[in-house]
């Protein structure tokens, strides 16, 4: 399917559940860049649960996103039980207009919802010139190093810096080694999974996806993971004021209670550092450096973060994406 064509559908099923169509084209553009990116889990997928936490009162179609100066390169967004990705595309753009102003733009949202994917916020950024760090927390599904009980969210972070006339480079990486959405997607397949991906609810390593599922999430690096973790959640969670660690709800165990999940949005003007062609000149220069790094596996090639996701998104936009029918029929069903 087309990007065009699915971007239309996607804001077609979110305006059939209340949602203002502009509001809908933003949400739409996050969740279809998911997509063409290779973040399924992350992309219209979502769009069913949305609708269904919009219909249960959970989440608030018709709620008024408000912003608050806090200092003049500060925003303190109240994103009051919208739609995740509406209070995204609201912070981001809030942190992009105060770096214009400023050099540095920081907008800090509360009261939010899962926002999809941070690469396309990243890659939104990048492609205005600016650099950024976003982050967001999440429900509880890893334990701390050492405890027998979760109490912090797999809390992505994600980072984008601009190339004049080229590709940025951007990262986006969850906390845990994979993102529960691919152990539910595992489960989905009836397929396992790596011991190292997850642990039951004994803390014991599990190939089961249901187990793991029922049990934690491991972080990468184990407690250097764990500490990003909560690094994230201090600045979307506790600096925001929205909901952090334990006190966020689940959509899963509390399907009909608001998630006040935060995020944050931190950009940079790179045009305030100098000319397009002196950042250009730069960034080729270290493209260069990494990509001429001698192989260790001839078969395995050196990339900077993001290339992959960036070759998926050139290929799909040629093209389109492959989209499995059922969703897609579920999809045309929201949106009548």
């Amino acid at each position: 399917m087309k990007e065009a064509q699915l971007a239309r559908l996607a804001a077609r099923v979110l305006e059939a559940s209340g949602i203002a169509p502009g509001d809908a084209q933003d949400a739409a553009r996050i969740l279809v860049t998911g997509d063409l990116m290779g973040h399924a889990t992350h992309g219209v997928l979502r769009l069913e649960s949305y609708c269904e936490r919009l219909r249960s009162g959970a989440m608030d179609a018709k709620a008024r996103v408000t912003v608050e100066d806090a200092a003049p390169a500060i925003a303190r967004v109240d994103g009051a039980n919208a739609l995740g990705p509406v209070v995204g595309m609201r912070g981001l753009r809030e942190a992009m207009a105060r770096a214009k102003a400023h050099g540095v733009g920081l907008a800090l949202a509360r009261n939010s919802n899962h926002f999809g994917a941070i690469a396309p916020y990243c890659l939104i950024a990048a492609q205005e010139g600016f650099a950024s760090m976003i982050g967001t927390n999440a429900s509880t599904t890893i334990a701390p190093t050492g405890g027998a009980e979760t109490r912090l969210g797999n809390n992505p972070i994600g980072f984008g810096v601009p190339r004049p006339g080229g590709r940025p480079v951007i990262l986006d990486m969850a906390m845990s080694v994979v993102a529960r959405g691919k152990i539910r997607a595992a489960l989905q397949r009836g397929e396992s999974i790596p011991q190292t991906w997850a642990t039951d609810r004994h803390g014991k390593p599990t190939t089961d996806p249901k187990a793991a599922l029922d049990g934690f999430l491991l972080p990468f690096g184990g407690y250097k993971g764990y500490g990003l973790a909560l690094i994230v959640d201090l600045l979307a969670g506790v600096l925001s004021g929205a909901a952090y660690l334990e006190h966020v709800n689940s959509w899963l165990d509390d399907p009909e209670k608001p998630g006040n999940l935060g995020h944050f949005f931190l950009a940079i003007d790179t045009r305030v550092l100098g000319p397009a062609d002196w950042l250009a000149q730069r960034m080729a220069d270290f493209d260069a450096i990494v990509h001429g790094t001698p192989r260790a596996d001839p078969a395995v090639a050196v990339r900077l973060p993001g290339e992959i996701e960036l070759d998926r998104l050139e290929h799909h936009r040629r093209e389109g994406v492959v989209v499995e029918p059922a969703l897609i029929a579920r999809l045309e069903a929201l949106a009548a």
